[in-house]
């Protein structure tokens, strides 16, 4: 075909009709990442330098926070750069490069809130047999699992996108998208192999889900007839739940926003959608645990009450 070329750039045309405010956004996501910097890496230095909160949950939350500085480090450097510059475009190789970074981080999420739900069914549900159960080893592998397997199913996606021939180097989002990188194929019968990865991709984190909502269904039959698992569900599950909610609610208007292309909405409201999955869970996570665990509140304060005597 005479439109088949060597792509070496993309142009990310996602921007086109925000520009006339690029200093406001410069500013507001500056700001934004900032405060994810700030959140993130408080709550990860706090659990790795107090012993006492060498624990299980407090290692999964940790895990959270690195997590997702890894994920917001694929986005605002690039976005932030973008809004300075008149052109938008990334190469070839850095697309894939940030498509493996975003979506890893996403898998990656979702693992780990699986974990931190296993973790509390046993701490609730299982408590005599918790500390056995839930081993420094055991917890070692599991958080590794959560991910490397994430960083492996996305990579064998990247992969089979990166063989295709494409004829156009046109990506309507602010950053790179995998799904929207295959629509772009010369060929579409060769994507077949890629909608089976994708499906296959999907259908491995909607098991996560059905485990967390099994989870969840065994914990709180265990809470309805005792006075202290309330009160154990609501200091230490709760903020779990809000973290879950906030991910699967930003992770569903992600996905409708690329299958369903909601050409009726306007681009800024398109783009803050496209977005929110790095955005609002790294920056309400530490906040919503730094608030609510009880041991990290306390310990948060005596750093800061010790820094302003």
């Amino acid at each position: 075909m005479d439109n088949v070329s060597v792509i070496k750039v993309f142009y990310l045309s996602g921007l086109s009709e925000t520009m006339n405010y690029r200093s406001v956004l410069f500013s507001l996501t500056l700001l934004c990442y900032c405060l994810i910097l700030l959140a993130n890496i408080t709550l990860i230095v706090t659990i790795i330098l107090d012993k006492n909160l060498h624990e299980p949950m407090y290692i999964l939350l940790c895990a959270f926070c690195m997590n997702g500085l890894y994920g917001t480090t694929g986005f605002f450097p690039k976005f932030l750069w973008d809004l300075l510059s008149p052109v938008h475009v990334i190469s070839y190789s850095g697309c894939f490069l940030q498509v493996q970074v975003l979506y890893s981080f996403a898998g990656s999420d979702v693992s780990i809130l699986a974990l931190m739900a296993y973790d509390r069914y046993v701490a609730i549900c299982r408590p005599l047999q918790y500390h056995s159960i839930m081993s420094k080893q055991r917890l070692m592998k599991l958080v590794c699992f959560s991910w490397l397997t994430p960083f492996c199913l996305i990579g064998a996606n990247v992969c089979l996108t990166s063989r295709l021939k494409l004829c156009s180097p046109y990506i309507a989002r602010l950053f790179c998208v995998n799904w929207l990188i295959v629509v772009l194929a010369c060929f579409p019968a060769e994507t077949m192999v890629n909608s089976i990865a994708a499906y296959i991709t999907l259908l491995f984190y909607v098991f996560h889900g059905v485990f967390i909502v099994w989870s969840y269904i065994y914990i709180i039959r265990k809470c309805v007839n005792s006075i202290e698992n309330r009160a154990k569900f609501m200091q230490t599950c709760v903020p779990h739940l809000f973290s879950l909610i906030t991910v699967l609610f930003t992770f569903l208007f992600d996905i409708m926003n690329i299958r369903f292309d909601l050409k009726k909405l306007p681009q800024p409201f398109k783009n803050f959608i496209a977005i929110e999955f790095v955005v609002i869970p790294p920056l309400m996570n530490p906040l919503i645990y730094g608030f609510k665990l009880t041991k990290i509140r306390n310990r948060l304060r005596e750093i800061v009450t010790l820094k302003t005597s």
